[in-house]
């Protein structure tokens, strides 16, 4: 599970980051990134935040928290290698539901490197 410090909830933190984040799309997933020093918020040393937007039109409630838990998993073990100070939110389009943790692991992973978030990972992962 995600630790508390490490989660986006307020819906204002959600609406701040698609609107005013970097934004890239990767396969199944959409990933929006927002520098919160670029914001008049306070910057905790807590590490990076995560929000999920999983929606109907990823398929029944089973199917979208299937999703939901596989990209949870991920933003764990993302935590140390996305820079502090960091909100990122991930949008599942229809295509997560069918996708399998790996690829899901490899999507995301990219939309970070792509928005230099993240130090490329290289294929024998």
């Amino acid at each position: 599970m995600l630790p508390e410090p490490h989660r986006l909830r307020r819906h204002s933190d959600f609406s701040l980051t698609v609107r005013r984040g970097r934004r890239t799309v990767r396969g199944d997933l959409v990933v929006h990134a927002l520098d919160r020093a670029q914001t008049n918020e306070l910057v905790s040393s807590c590490g990076p935040r995560f929000g999920l937007v999983v929606s109907k039109a990823v398929g029944p409630a089973v199917i979208r928290h299937r999703v939901a838990r596989r990209l949870r998993h991920i933003c764990v073990g993302l935590t140390g290698l996305v820079p502090a100070g960091t909100d990122v939110v991930i949008r599942a389009l229809p295509g997560a539901a069918t996708a399998s943790s790996r690829d899901l692991d490899k999507q995301l992973r990219a939309g970070l490197a792509r928005l230099d978030l993240l130090v490329p990972v290289s294929n024998s992962v």
